[in-house]
């Protein structure tokens, strides 16, 4: 799963409350600021450096980086004094090094659809009142059950579909029964 504007602003919320993230997720932070040209600047930074220098040591080029010696082997090497530098100064940042304003990456009511209800069928209505008469019968067993589904199904189908292209109702039996009672629907 790619790690997104969402993701990112999720993962500088918990950092500036005091949250420790994993690793992995540390790396794709800072990974995904440096990719957008965001300078993390302030607490933010100091302390993505222990995960960001631990995912380094996991990776072919850092791997002589482990733990707190790779943070100051990162210190030395100077890659911390920017961070530290902006932490000192007097000068107002936001999380980014800069002031913005936060804007979500969407707009929550183009989101929110109306939620548009199914319309059934003219069939499947004649099919639903079908049912209900085979039940209420005792051709497929005893009242209030239907023994055979498929069975019963079949049939008024079948009567329902003969319904609709003729018109016209089985003479007797179960047929009828269902015939008669979803030919208002079928019309």
């Amino acid at each position: 799963m790619a790690y997104t504007a969402t993701d990112f602003a999720k993962d500088l919320a918990l950092y500036t409350t005091g949250a420790v993230i994993g690793v992995s997720r540390s790396k794709k932070f800072a990974a995904y600021a440096a990719k957008k040209g965001i300078r993390l600047a302030g607490m933010g930074a100091t302390r993505a450096a222990l995960p960001v220098a631990r995912a380094a040591a996991f990776t072919p080029a850092g791997r002589t980086l482990t733990g707190a010696a790779g943070i100051v082997a990162a210190y030395q090497a100077g890659l911390l004094d920017r961070p530290i530098e902006a932490i000192q100064s007097d000068e107002p940042f936001g999380p980014f090094g800069r002031e913005i304003e936060y804007q979500a990456p969407f707009d929550v009511p183009a989101l929110v659809k109306p939620i548009k209800r199914k319309v059934t069928s003219k069939f499947n209505k004649a099919i639903k009142m079908g049912m209900a008469t085979v039940k209420k019968s005792t051709s497929f067993g005893k009242k209030g059950t239907i023994s055979n589904p498929k069975k019963a199904f079949a049939a008024v189908t079948k009567s329902a579909s003969s319904v609709k292209r003729t018109g016209k109702v089985a003479k007797s039996g179960i047929k009828r029964k269902i015939g008669l009672a979803i030919r208002s629907i079928l019309r």
